[in-house]
């Protein structure tokens, strides 16, 4: 019997939540007796996401350093003491057999105090330009997962092993569901559809970005699914009276909104971008310049340098989305080229490969 504990730190965002439970859920497949633990930060959506997955979690008083000058970051000293005092007694108590990062504030004091106490350690790191917390662990951790070429920059590059993100499997078959996703979002079929996502909260700036363009869609004979999330969802509601235009807060068949689409207009967070590469349909990257390190930029340069995506930056839109939008919609060719390349760049195994290095660690002790 594998009775193994396995202790999972990531949060934050949906972007170092969701590989977290991917990888857990695959684990859970191969061992059904395994006992898990996620840690997350106290006051951030991970509290709620986790236990809706079926899993068990605890908070750690924690949050990140903040990059204007503010009294929150006063407190950052006491937070990280706190919590790394708490990180010791969970270890201390739940003794796990393997510890786990997916990124996000609360991994950086779980994976110490776990490294401290000789538990074997991996942390996956979904991002081009890896964040602060998983350079700090990088040095200590026994394998790093990544998700793109180059990270020996920041890396040790005997620990590296190239995975991909995980993601969701029911997006591998989306093709043959096309025609019934197009009547599940009621979608004219002589039309082209535009999926606009601006990540689980939305995006001001794309919003803005889809407002002012309706009317210009219509010219295209493109009708729009558009995701503009939850904060944002008020202001925008009312367009959903418009001929050809859909608003939701948030979409939960994400695999039939796919497959209903010919464009996809996307932020780059890391997770986005694995799952593009697996939809493999032409896509616009804005990239959100608010983020550290610029990284969603620097995802969407990956795959804009091997000729597989667009990229308009924030400051561009008003000059450049119309005519940039345009020419995509009336060269096939263009359509054509930039689905096959970046399906090339799928990693459809990532959530598997993961999980196979999980177990080399569970079987080395």
């Amino acid at each position: 019997m594998n009775n193994y504990k396995i202790i999972l730190s990531g949060g934050g965002t949906g972007g170092h939540i969701y590989p977290a439970i991917a990888i857990a859920n695959e684990l859970k497949s191969r061992f059904p007796d395994t006992e898990f633990l996620f840690v997350g930060a106290s006051d951030r959506m991970e509290m709620e996401k986790v236990p809706q997955a079926g899993y068990k979690i605890e908070g750690l008083w924690i949050s990140g350093i903040q990059r204007k000058l503010t009294l929150k970051n006063l407190l950052f000293p006491l937070k990280l003491m706190v919590s790394l005092l708490r990180a010791r007694k969970i270890i201390k108590t739940f003794n796990p057999d393997v510890a786990i990062g997916t990124g996000g504030f609360a991994s950086g004091p779980l994976l110490n105090m776990a490294i401290s106490k000789g538990v074997p350690s991996l942390i996956q790191e979904q991002n081009s330009y890896p964040g602060i917390t998983n350079k700090l662990l990088s040095k200590k951790v026994d394998k790093i997962c990544v998700a793109y070429d180059g990270l020996e920059r920041f890396f040790p590059k005997d620990k590296l092993i190239k995975t991909g993100n995980p993601i969701r499997q029911d997006l591998l078959q989306i093709d043959s569901k096309k025609i019934e996703a197009k009547d599940v979002f009621k979608q004219k079929h002589g039309k082209y559809t535009l999926l606009v996502l601006g990540g689980s909260l939305g995006a001001r700036r794309i919003n803005e970005l889809i407002e002012k363009e309706l009317e210009f869609f219509q010219t295209q004979n493109v009708q729009v699914i558009w995701q503009c999330g939850k904060l944002y969802y008020d202001v925008y509601k009312k367009y959903n009276n418009n001929d050809d235009v859909q608003v939701h807060a948030f979409i939960n068949n994400m695999d039939f909104a796919y497959a209903a689409s010919d464009f996809i207009i996307s932020r780059a967070g890391a997770s986005s971008v694995s799952e593009l590469c697996v939809v493999g349909k032409p896509v616009i990257f804005i990239p959100s310049p608010n983020v550290a390190e610029d990284h969603q930029t620097k995802n969407a340069m990956a795959i804009v340098d091997k000729n597989a995506a667009l990229l308009i930056k924030e400051t561009d839109l008003d000059i450049d989305f119309e005519n940039r939008f345009s020419q995509l919609v009336s060269s096939t060719e263009k359509q054509k080229e930039l689905s096959e390349n970046i399906k090339k760049l799928a990693l459809v195994n990532a959530t598997k490969d993961i999980v196979d290095e999980v177990e080399k660690l569970l079987n080395s002790k």
